[in-house]
């Protein structure tokens, strides 16, 4: 009788299929590679035999032939082979904990390399997961990645099989660390796993959250991901104020600013800090986009309030600026040349307020890398944004992801 070759068996393509991580659709399952394989003289009669009751679907007397077989193994061959014809058996009978015990044997044997092995445990896994055998799925995919280093497939599947188990903490952690391995080996991570990561990221509150929306929003930028990811920040990191208009500032810069709803709070929150050019701007950029009825009762107090707080001309901020009693106020004379469109003059009042005492530094070095962005110089606004430090920090790392994303 001759022996079969692994080709033959197509181990890991019977295997049922994986989720894939983002969609729940079955992954492609991988193919064995096709080697020859050789046992040993003295196991070949007992291997032989192996093979003719896996052939035979005589699965009764494999228990008996296995154990037979392994008394006379000497070789990882002769391992790995009688492992695989218990992997045969047991596909055939459709038995996975014995599946399990066979991929045991086969990666015991030290026969395959890693990635081989990882395989494996990643179909094995597939099986479990299918049949909705979540926390095995979950050990077989824990396998192939201590098997693996460079394993990146495994982490999501993981992830999926803690998720379906209710783990949502450590289902989240395992989405992170399939970002992190996919970004480790120099690969742009597939926007399903990032956004994968972030909707579970963000369902149980993680602070991680933050960090794999901005990964999104740098790798896939649109107007979708960009307030999308704005929208994860704020809900998770509650910025004052100021934090928030900065924000909605960097929505309008990305396009993400897409219901009136976000156009009014925009204006809204200028209004607030006095800045009426730039709540002009923002309500009118809001009509402009016909995404504001000016006409619509949900927008009356706007519109009553900015009729009385028309916006300050060039000459009322230059007055204002000779009065200026510190440095904060002239940042904020500054917002305002800059939502009239005189970066120059904006640029030159920032880095005024930041030569004052008892300012804060971080919303001026903000303010000033937003002016230097829109006159151009990605240099100087990368410098500024850069130097804001504190809880104002995250906000400017957006900032300098959209900046990068300039032309």
């Amino acid at each position: 009788m001759k022996l079969i070759t692994t080709t033959a068996l197509a181990l890991i393509a019977a295997f049922g299929a994986a989720p894939a991580a983002a969609q729940g659709k079955p992954a492609a399952p991988a193919q064995q590679a096709e080697q020859k394989v050789t046992p040993s003289k003295g196991a070949m009669k007992a291997i032989v035999e192996l093979q003719g009751a896996v052939q035979k679907n005589d699965f009764a007397s494999v228990p008996a032939k296995v154990a037979a077989a392994q008394a006379v193994a000497t070789t990882k061959e002769d391992k790995y082979l009688i492992g695989r014809l218990q992997l045969t058996a047991a596909l055939a009978a459709k038995d996975e904990a014995s599946m399990g015990s066979a991929i045991d044997t086969m990666v015991g044997s030290g026969f395959l390399e890693p990635s081989k092995s990882a395989a494996l445990y990643r179909g094995l896994g597939g099986s479990y997961y299918n049949n909705k055998q979540y926390p095995q799925a979950a050990a077989a995919y824990r396998k192939a990645m201590s098997l693996d280093p460079n394993d990146a497939e495994s982490a999501p599947l993981l992830g999926e099989s803690l998720l379906a188990q209710g783990q949502k903490a450590e289902a989240a952690a395992a989405f992170q660390r399939a970002v992190q391995a996919k970004t480790a080996a120099g690969q742009k991570p597939d926007e399903a796993l990032l956004k994968r990561a972030v909707a579970v990221a963000y369902d149980v509150q993680s602070p991680a959250a933050i960090e794999l929306a901005r990964q999104w929003v740098t790798a896939y930028p649109s107007a979708g991901s960009w307030s999308d990811a704005i929208a994860i920040y704020t809900n998770l990191s509650h910025p004052d104020v100021e934090g928030r208009l900065d924000l909605l500032r960097l929505m309008q810069a990305t396009g993400a600013l897409n219901s009136g709803g976000e156009y009014a709070q925009y204006a809204r929150a200028a209004a607030e800090q006095n800045n009426f050019n730039e709540a002009h701007a923002a309500f009118d950029a809001g009509v402009a986009a016909k995404l504001i009825d000016p006409n619509k009762p949900e927008y009356s107090d706007l519109v009553q309030g900015l009729k009385v707080k028309p916006a300050a001309t060039a000459a009322e901020l230059a007055t204002a600026t000779k009065s200026a009693a510190n440095g904060m106020t002239l940042m904020r004379i500054g917002d305002r040349y800059l939502a009239m469109g005189d970066q120059a003059k904006a640029l030159e009042l920032y880095r005024l307020a930041l030569t004052k005492p008892g300012v804060d530094a971080a919303v001026i070095n903000l303010h000033l890398g937003m002016a230097l962005a829109k006159s151009g110089d990605k240099a100087g606004a990368a410098a500024a944004f850069n130097a804001v430090t504190g809880p104002r920090a995250d906000i400017a790392k957006f900032w300098l992801t959209y900046l990068n994303q300039k032309g």
